[in-house]
């Protein structure tokens, strides 16, 4: 139950997201004077609506997404009527119009800014300085987390009744002691602690540690689980010791800041984001045949895309599992990466409108300089096939991730 609230919470809050999105161009093209003749969120059958002066507001049968009608937005629009040719949207100067197909995207861009500023002050932003790699992993001192238990089996899962309990709890080793041997052979970091433990036959062992700076031992008897060997996750698996504790970092793997440094933490964290979304986009073609191979059977790559299904699934493990950290960071990188995506310079995007714009402003200014005579308006009517192309290779790519997000989802939790 809780997992279905989780994916509904989840698609809620991207809807809300792409309304507000539509907001943005409704109320900067309202600001201007242009003519916005209706705001509605989902597409189909209207369900209810009322009208407020010019604009008609109301809620539609398919609650997939949300579109406002601002009139003339192109020069071959025949939705103005008599009267309002001046408060047509092509009409206005090329910086409003920027303003207004960019605040769209300006909404999901706030949005994950005001989320990542109270997530910064209430539970914490990544830390940069906490290790991300197996290597910085390796290298961190053997200072461990005790574990309530041992999972046999390889796989990453919670406890469960039934699972044998920890080695290292049982001997009463304690959170936060380090490991300095095994058996008599010396431990400094949590790769050398895994090296001699996985190496150590299951059974009685002696471990030394210290524990707030004093030295102590104890009798462990470690537990025969099946891993693969360290360094290769998908290697064959094979018996080997384990001692029941997790790695506890030296660096916290959060930092909280108060509300003024969190503007600052804020902005870096975004700034971050930025170039891991541009890479992320960049890498998106070559995705494309781990996606086929993900719904044709293969195991699915997590660095594939992810569709809105994908992401509402997630964000429903999250709540199924009480991560909402984990819900609310997934929430924010959505938001920052469909900003991010609209402003492509491709049609139907905003970010297309907003490169012809442009492309007209400087082609004029290109033109009076040569004298020649100004060509005029872009004639969106020719770009049609291109904007269609871009339309069907979309879709086309939204039924992949789709239909991989059905039959073979990214999973953050073991279910």
């Amino acid at each position: 139950m809780s997992y279905l609230l989780g994916v509904v919470l989840f698609a809620l809050a991207i809807l809300i997201s792409v309304s507000l999105h539509e907001a943005g161009h409704m109320l900067t093209a309202k600001a201007f004077g242009m003519k916005v003749t209706r705001y509605f969120v989902g597409f189909g059958p209207t369900l209810w609506s009322f009208k407020r002066g010019e604009t008609e507001y109301g809620v539609k049968g398919i609650p997939l997404g949300g579109f406002c009608k601002i009139v003339g937005m192109t020069p071959q629009d025949d939705d103005v009527e008599p009267g309002d040719e001046k408060r047509a949207m092509w009409r206005y100067p090329v910086w409003k119009r920027t303003i207004v197909m960019s605040a769209g995207s300006a909404m999901h861009f706030a949005i994950a800014l005001v989320a990542l500023w109270i997530i910064a002050v209430s539970a914490g932003l990544p830390n940069s300085k906490f290790p991300t790699t197996e290597a910085g992993f390796r290298a961190e001192p053997a200072v461990v987390a005790i574990a309530p238990c041992v999972v046999v089996e390889n796989a990453a899962r919670a406890c469960q009744s039934g699972d044998p309990a920890s080695p290292a709890a049982q001997a009463q080793l304690k959170d936060g002691d380090r490991i300095t041997a095994v058996n008599g052979r010396p431990v400094s970091t949590w790769g050398d602690m895994l090296d001699v433990v996985r190496g150590t036959k299951p059974g009685t062992a002696t471990v030394s540690y210290l524990r707030d700076g004093t030295p102590a031992t104890a009798t462990v008897d470690l537990a025969a689980v099946q891993r693969p060997p360290l360094g290769d996750p998908k290697g064959a698996t094979s018996a080997v010791s384990a001692l029941g504790v997790a790695l506890q970092p030296s660096t916290p793997a959060r930092v909280e800041y108060g509300p003024v440094a969190a503007f600052g933490a804020t902005a870096d964290f975004t700034g971050n984001m930025a170039v891991q979304t541009v890479h992320a986009m960049q890498r998106i073609p070559q995705k494309v045949p781990a996606l086929w191979n993900a719904i044709t059977g293969e195991e699915r790559d997590v660095d594939t895309p992810i569709s809105v299904v994908g992401a509402s699934r997630l964000g429903g493990e999250a709540v199924e599992n009480n991560a909402w950290l984990v819900f609310f960071m997934l929430f924010v990188s959505l938001n920052f990466f469909i900003g991010v995506f609209n402003l492509l310079p491709l049609l139907p995007l905003d970010g297309g409108h907003i490169a012809i714009a442009w492309f007209e402003r400087a082609r004029s200014w290109l033109y009076a300089r040569i004298g020649r005579t100004d060509p005029g308006r872009v004639d969106y009517l020719k770009l049609m096939p291109l904007t269609y192309a871009v339309i069907l290779v979309g879709g086309v790519f939204t039924l992949l991730t789709v239909t991989a997000d059905v039959v073979n989802p990214i999973t953050l939790f073991s279910r």
